[in-house]
């Protein structure tokens, strides 16, 4: 690290602990608001095996799930973090599709910086849930790179993140050369594959895997400094204003610092309460008892 990167990072965090000291006096909140998108690589999904209509129809169907626009409303230590509400023009709901995949996608969040909890709001199949974690630890390496982003002169941090097993956003299909080589570890099972006809699927599930880590590269700005930012995102001497996750893109859009009518910033508590790992556990369940439903290994629903 070169003595004006060292430079750099101490006279941000100083000028985040003076800013904080200030603040402690006063009733600050500041609202962003974030466009997100999600690229999918349809292969994963089927698609190498569909037309190009398609591609084209499910591409369209999806794009409400990978595009979409969230309001994040912060103050020193808690923020809300949820989707825009938008009034939906008749038909274009997606009808049962869009109902299905709106299971698998995260709901709105809140965060506490002080306490490290993450709370997030998840309907899943027509139940409430609660999901309560700890804050990801996030080790962010500061640079000294900058770019502007509207009025705000930002500056770039990166860290790796472990992923969820349940991230949908993230899966893609298997590399099957990764699957040939740890059949070559292991004689046994890569004999009993070739005469193992189950090891054969129909499931698309079995096709695809979620990455351990991914890469996440960050744009904060020293001058909101307040440690927050889109998701589940946070930890650095500035308010994050843009990040690259894998294949999601957060970019914010437009700022308000204490508007005249705040939103409130509330810790919910409608849904069951349950962790991270037994909300995953109860996602599994439900896929496999769709699976049993409509026969992802055997080709046809089971009676």
């Amino acid at each position: 690290m070169t003595l004006k990167s060292i430079f750099l990072q101490f006279s941000l965090l100083f000028l985040f602990s003076c800013f904080t000291l200030n603040s402690n006096a006063q009733d600050f909140q500041g609202q962003a608001i974030y466009q997100t998108k999600t690229t999918v690589d349809m292969s994963s999904f089927g698609g190498d095996k569909m037309s190009d209509q398609q591609k084209k129809m499910i591409a369209g169907r999806m794009k409400s799930m990978l595009e979409k626009t969230y309001i994040l409303n912060f103050n020193r230590s808690e923020s809300t973090y949820k989707e825009e509400e938008k009034l939906e023009a008749p038909g274009a709901s997606g009808g049962r599709f869009a109902s299905m995949m709106s299971s698998f996608t995260g709901g709105a969040q809140y965060k506490n910086v002080k306490e490290n909890v993450l709370l997030q709001e998840q309907e899943f199949f027509g139940k409430e849930f609660l999901v309560q974690d700890s804050l990801p630890k996030l080790e962010w390496k500061l640079g000294d790179e900058t770019k502007q982003i509207g009025q705000y002169t930002c500056f770039k941090a990166t860290t790796t993140k472990k992923v969820d097993e349940m991230d949908f956003m993230s899966m893609r299909r298997k590399n099957r050369d990764d699957d040939k080589k740890e059949n070559k570890k292991d004689e046994t099972d890569a004999a009993k594959s070739k005469t193992d006809t189950s090891a054969v699927s129909d499931d698309p599930f079995d096709e695809v895997e979620v990455p351990k880590f991914i890469i996440v590269t960050a744009w904060y700005a020293p001058q909101i400094p307040v440690s927050n930012g889109p998701g589940e995102y946070q930890g650095l001497p500035g308010l994050i204003l843009e990040v690259t996750a894998d294949r999601t893109v957060m970019l914010c859009t437009k700022i308000t610092m204490n508007p005249q009518e705040k939103e409130p910033i509330e810790r919910p508590k409608k849904g069951e309460v349950v962790t991270r790992e037994a909300y995953n556990t109860i996602m599994k369940e439900k896929i496999q008892e769709m699976r049993d439903m409509y026969g992802g290994r055997g080709g046809g629903r089971r009676n």
